[in-house]
């Protein structure tokens, strides 16, 4: 089997070099942003969707515009990508799959992207890599990457500028190494606890940088915008936010990694994160209920990375031969696993679970556990016995691979 893997790295760039990449994330920004701003008058002006085709033949008048002669210092191919990106971002919308595109902003999408293999080369022995209009570029080699380069995507965050590598290459079909079923259940007080008893305590990295950031954001508050002490402030909040987020991938990472490697298969809820994190602050004609209290439930929430868990859950058991159910949430943390019954009365408090039929005592988070694992127990029987029609809204792919 193919995988796709993607290798990042900080790049150690000379000045010069620095000072090109920051221009052709400009062009790419600017292509992308125009490229949208004609897409918005064209649907007011009632014509039809202009494709990437077209908009691309657009981008050769772009290029050699008078007013715009500076496209032409910009290498082309990551140019195009960005109505790549643009015609993608449409057709997401278009599938309600994601919000309408939105204008990108200085310092918030500095990225460019080299599609074209051909055109880059990779010297991992002396840590440098070759890039159109830059030439060779050095940069922290971390570890090796495995397999032949697809594609190069230079970013910049926090005044660092980065480069990810995407390769592919073939390797055989991962048999389990363990064996067995897990169920997980996501919490606030626990971040995951799972249906054998054990649990995961959580990081709540933005919980433990908050005061600092709040402090930050204050002093910046109070200089004159865009000024070289706002900069510099604002700079100061960035490489907060950068540290919060590392932080919070490494945590994930790694727990995600040990699970994967130690079962065969992973339950979980098909949790709608965005729903759960609305605010309850309410309109103009009603008022919220408890908003103060939602906003930090709201803000534990963001700061699990839920959703980045299933993820990374999902890509790294297929790339170790397991599989990753996804169940709905209904009543997991309800149902009593001895005798069955379903009760909100079960749960007296948010972790204690006492069953008023039969007596049954056990920490909620769990119970919940142990009832999603029974829930990815009964769908793999069922949809081995052909007993239910096509998969639900949620299903991945480790789901649909039960029934080949």
């Amino acid at each position: 089997m193919q995988r796709l893997q993607a290798f990042k790295y900080e790049l150690m760039p000379s000045g010069q070099q620095a000072r090109r990449m920051s221009r052709f994330a400009g062009s790419c920004r600017f292509v992308f942003n125009k490229a949208l701003a004609l897409q918005k008058a064209n649907y007011e002006a009632g014509d039809p969707f202009i494709g990437y085709v077209a908009m691309a033949k657009r981008l050769t008048h772009w290029r050699n515009d008078p007013e715009t002669p500076w496209l032409k210092e910009s290498p082309v191919h990551p140019l195009q990508h960005a109505l790549k990106d643009l015609d993608r971002a449409y057709k997401h919308f278009f599938d309600k799959r994601a919000a309408f595109p939105r204008f990108r902003k200085k310092g918030g999408h500095d990225r460019f992207r080299y599609p074209d293999p051909k055109q880059i080369k990779l010297d991992q022995v002396n840590s440098r890599l070759f890039l159109p209009k830059l030439g060779w570029l050095r940069y922290r080699n971390s570890r090796q990457a495995l397999g032949q380069v697809r594609n190069v995507t230079v970013s910049a965050s926090c005044g660092k500028w980065f480069v990810s590598i995407q390769t592919a290459r073939e390797v055989e079909q991962s048999v389990p190494s363990a064996s067995g079923a897990i169920g997980i259940d996501l919490g606030i007080a626990r971040f995951a606890t799972m249906s054998d008893g054990s649990y995961l305590i959580p990081l709540s990295s933005f919980k433990k940088h908050e005061a600092r950031l709040r402090r930050a954001q204050r002093t910046m508050s109070r200089k004159t915008k865009f000024s070289r002490n706002w900069n510099k402030a604002k700079a100061r909040i960035q490489r907060i936010h950068a540290r919060i987020g590392h932080a919070r991938r490494d945590y994930l990472h790694k727990a995600t990694t040990t699970i994967s490697q130690n079962h065969a298969m992973v339950v979980i809820e098909d949790l709608q994160v965005r729903n759960m994190s609305k605010s309850a602050k309410g309109d103009a004609c009603k008022a919220g209920r408890n908003v103060r209290a939602k906003s930090g439930l709201n803000k534990a929430i963001l700061d699990q990375g839920w959703f980045e868990f299933r993820r990374q859950l999902d890509y790294k058991l297929a790339w170790n031969g397991g599989l990753l159910i996804v169940v709905p949430p209904r009543n997991t943390s309800r149902t009593c696993p001895s005798c069955g019954h379903v009760s909100a009365d079960n749960r007296p408090t948010q972790a204690r679970f006492a069953c008023v039929d039969c007596g049954f005592e056990e920490h909620a988070d769990v119970v919940g556990a142990i009832n999603i694992r029974r829930a990815g127990l009964a769908r793999i029987a069922c949809e081995v016995s052909g007993a239910v029609g096509p998969p639900a809204a949620g299903t991945h792919r480790g789901e649909l691979a039960l029934t080949g």
